[in-house]
């Protein structure tokens, strides 16, 4: 084994495990980014007003 690469590994290692820090980082970032635009969207839609009680109760099925 090669004395003389494990600096050149150690530094190697660090620094993809940076890289996947950042990856992460940015993801979550992201992530709650399109978690409070889609948030955002459903209360934009208009609230339902109630509808008569005699509404929504058969079915016509001669069609």
């Amino acid at each position: 084994m090669d004395v003389g690469n494990i600096p050149a590994l150690a530094t190697s290692m660090a620094q993809e495990r940076t890289t996947s820090a950042v990856s992460i980082a940015v993801f979550k970032k992201a992530l709650d980014a399109q978690s409070s635009a889609a948030l955002a969207l459903l209360e934009a839609i208009p609230q339902v007003q109630s509808l008569p009680p005699h509404l929504g109760n058969s079915i016509n099925t001669k069609a």
